[in-house]
């Protein structure tokens, strides 16, 4: 039977009807070609408000008082040689403080400030919650044998730690420490740690922190947690690098994670780790060697728990 050939309908394909059988066209533009959407760029692990950033684990580019950031001197409270705080809830944004700052008040926030000594929260036996934020803590014109920041109740995140042998202190309970950066000095008779437990309590979160103690000498091990009292430790994402054996995680009730956690090949004494592997949640440890930006250059291979179960 043949074609015949119908009105055609504006805007579409002409109908035609063959044996009976209707053929429609579609009455639809062409479809567009599919543009695959441009890669994303690679996102920087840190990021701060000013701008400032870190592609990989913390440095002093990334930590520490904003760049430019206009500091205000507190005139020292206490004897002439420290601040004190007493008041809940006080906010300390974008001081200087040429000496120790004791925190004597619960909820203080310090941030974007500069601290040449130490910070501590500890008086008597009270102690009271703060939190530090994009802050130097210490100089480099010293080496102060007392921890940088302690002791418990506290949260620290971007912060850079400097002229001190002893990082952070862990003596209580809830301390959540990130993002930071911690270069370590030491003192004849010192055993320098970047974070250390004494008298420890439960829930210590260390992660993303960058910790350098290849240049102090009276070293312990930039991550020292051994302390029977503590409770639940959670060490992951850290680069460390230095130390008689550099990872030292063990005697914790609960949990004891080791995970993700980055060791610069070489850079101990005695050993890489000295753990307690047969309680630890241990996986994706591994050594690597790196530039002098603390950027990863290559991995040298898995990192395995090593130690007394």
């Amino acid at each position: 039977m043949s074609a015949h050939p119908t009105t055609p309908v504006p805007g579409c394909a002409a109908v035609v009807v063959i044996s009976m059988v209707v053929l429609l066209a579609a009455c639809q533009a062409e479809p567009r070609p599919t543009v695959a959407p441009p890669a994303p760029s690679p996102s920087a692990s840190i990021v701060r408000p000013d701008g400032s950033s870190c592609p990989d684990h913390p440095t002093p580019a990334c930590t520490g008082a904003p760049k430019g950031v206009r500091l205000t001197e507190v005139p020292l409270n206490t004897e002439d040689v420290a601040y004190k705080v007493q008041t809940p809830g006080a906010v300390l944004d974008g001081v200087h403080i040429r000496g120790p700052l004791l925190v004597h008040a619960d909820d203080v926030t310090i941030k974007n400030s500069v601290i040449d000594g130490h910070v501590t929260n500890a008086d008597g036996d009270r102690s009271f919650r703060f939190t530090i934020t994009d802050t130097t803590v210490g100089t480099t014109r010293t080496c102060g044998p007392l921890p940088a920041i302690g002791h418990d109740k506290y949260t620290a995140t971007r912060v850079l730690v400097q002229g001190h042998s002893d990082g952070f202190r862990v003596s209580g309970d809830a301390v959540d420490i990130r993002d930071s950066y911690v270069k370590l000095c030491s003192n004849p008779g010192d055993h320098s740690d970047g974070i250390q437990a004494y008298n420890g309590g439960k829930g210590l979160t260390f992660h993303h922190n960058t910790v350098d103690q290849r240049e102090a000498e009276h070293i312990t091990a930039p991550i020292f947690l051994v302390d029977e009292k503590s409770e639940d430790v959670v060490v992951t994402g850290n680069l460390v690098m230095g130390g008689t054996f550099s990872i030292q995680v063990r005697n914790a009730r609960g949990k004891q994670v080791v995970r993700g956690n980055k060791l610069v090949d070489k850079s101990w004494v005695y050993g890489p780790v000295d753990s307690e592997c047969g309680r630890a949640d241990w996986a994706g440890n591994e050594l690597v060697t790196i530039d002098a930006n603390y950027r990863v250059t290559s991995i040298v291979g898995p990192l395995a728990c090593e130690g007394a179960s």
